[in-house]
């Protein structure tokens, strides 16, 4: 009994044969009874095999889901486990444990409930989270962005401009921990100095078949971007190198994101005292001129138009540097024209266009996708941006 094998994909199978009689995956509708029956066989096929399936994520998902399922048809734990109904001939799905969608479609129902979530850090930096909140953070020094036990990035943020507290990424750490024979151990890691196209030890790829790989390719206008494909996750990321500065963007389950508590900026945003607060200033106040370089400086030779005051003329010019790019102006159009006015870097405007095309670059599922939405109103402190010219509000607070 001590070397007992995990049999929770035979369960999963027997589960799915039991109200698909063709053998596929499209549920067939039971009546309740029947229904409850095959979620009470399922159960007691997890019993079972519970000895051998500890720290097995396949078997505690499907336990998890048997209690709500349980729960939601209004079936009782006591009574029958087996129906009169004649067994199916055809053969049970091959349940792949190393591709994370096909063991979630195995539970059948469940699989219809499944949903993906997107967090993506970019710029100044802008942190757009799982749960589709937007903040604008100062966070230096390294922070956690991810951290559960089967996935762990952390980041490294510096001082953009001298003076000021806004910073940028510089570093990016993606560790992918062992996961049965998927995968072992792997680290990935990228700087604006180095964006490598494999894992520390050389590989680029771990495991079995196409349970982990990496690939490179151009993020268009110049761009250089890495992908790293976790299937046994259902997971993907892009890490992009824009100008001095890194981009990192993740599609994951929500259900594996949201499985750990504790710092992680993807799930619970920034740290109040890291969120920089838009404040109503008096339109009266005198606003000084943000301290910028380069592109807004001694090289620009130009007089600025008359009755506009330079902070005002710097935000025509970075407006108009990003309608070139992003042409719905949204918060990824707020964010290029905050990092513009921040910075004075022309490069930094490649950042939003670059986390806006990760969000539409990763790659579809067959399950439930999140709609990405924008918010107008933010919780626990993140900024609210109504308009470009909080954008400009924001710069000056940073100086």
């Amino acid at each position: 009994m001590c070397c007992q094998k995990c049999r929770i994909q035979r369960c999963n199978a027997e589960y799915v044969a039991s109200f698909s009689p063709s053998g596929g995956l499209q549920e067939e509708v039971l009546p309740d009874g029947d229904y409850c029956i095959a979620l009470r066989a399922y159960s007691l096929c997890t019993r079972r095999t519970a000895h051998g399936c500890r720290g097995d994520l396949v078997y505690h998902s499907a336990v998890f889901r048997i209690k709500e399922l349980f729960a939601q048809h209004n079936c009782s734990s006591d009574g029958p486990t087996s129906s009169a109904k004649a067994p199916s001939t055809s053969k049970p799905p091959v349940v792949d444990v190393c591709n994370y969608e096909s063991r979630v479609l195995a539970l059948g129902p469940a699989a219809q409930q499944k949903k993906y979530g997107h967090c993506g850090l970019f710029g100044d930096p802008h942190l757009r989270t799982f749960r589709d909140e937007f903040q604008t953070c100062r966070v230096e020094g390294a922070w956690p962005l991810i951290h559960n036990r089967y996935l762990s990035v952390q980041v490294t943020n510096v001082p953009v401009v001298e003076g000021s507290s806004a910073t940028a990424t510089n570093k990016i750490t993606v560790i992918f921990k062992s996961y049965h024979d998927c995968t072992e151990q792997k680290v990935y890691q990228a700087t604006t100095e180095d964006l490598p196209s494999a894992f520390q030890d050389g590989t680029r790829s771990g495991g079995k078949g196409e349970s982990l790989w990496i690939v490179e390719g151009s993020g268009g206008l110049g761009i250089r971007q890495v992908k790293i494909h976790a299937r046994y996750l259902g997971t993907s990321i892009i890490v992009r190198q824009v100008g001095r500065y890194l981009t990192f963007a993740i599609r994951m389950p929500e259900d594996l994101a949201e499985e750990n508590g504790g710092l992680q900026l993807c799930l619970h945003g920034c740290p109040r005292s890291e969120v920089i607060k838009a404040h109503v200033l008096n339109r009266q106040q005198s606003l000084r001129p943000p301290r910028l370089g380069g592109w807004y400086g001694e090289d620009d030779g130009g007089e600025l138009q008359p009755g506009l005051s330079p902070h005002v003329d710097m935000l025509e010019r970075a407006t108009t540097k990003c309608r070139e790019m992003l042409q719905v102006e949204d918060v990824y159009f707020q964010s290029c024209v905050f990092d513009l006015l921040t910075t004075g870097d022309p490069e930094f405007s490649m950042a939003a266009y670059g986390a806006l095309e990760d969000l539409k670059a990763l790659p579809p599922s067959t399950l439930k996708q999140s709609s990405p939405r924008t918010p107008h109103t933010y919780s626990r402190g993140t900024i609210v941006i109504p308009s470009v010219f909080t954008a400009l509000v924001l710069m000056l607070l940073l100086n």
